[in-house]
């Protein structure tokens, strides 16, 4: 029997910092009202976030991580790929 070999899957689309707020929180079956009460974040500014009007930041990064059970670094920079690029 023949070894198939598999390869990575293309990325299709540009994903920006909020939709991967949206997507990850959205995967957890979880409400922006249920995000704010978990991490003290105005429901406002996470339809904010998500919607790309207010930039994510740093701290505002690590609290919805972990609240979101994530890195941060998927919230903070959806596109990146480790692969192709180096972060030196």
């Amino acid at each position: 029997m023949a070894r198939q070999r598999y390869r990575p899957a293309r990325r299709h689309v540009e994903v920006s910092v909020g939709q991967s707020v949206r997507i990850i929180r959205e995967l957890q079956e979880m409400s922006q009202n249920q995000l704010a009460a978990l991490t003290g974040i105005p429901q406002s500014t996470i339809s904010a976030i998500e919607n790309d009007r207010v930039r994510l930041g740093v701290e505002r990064a690590k609290v919805l991580a972990r609240a979101l059970k994530c890195h941060p670094a998927v919230l903070v920079f959806p596109g990146w790929d480790v692969a192709a690029e180096s972060a030196a």
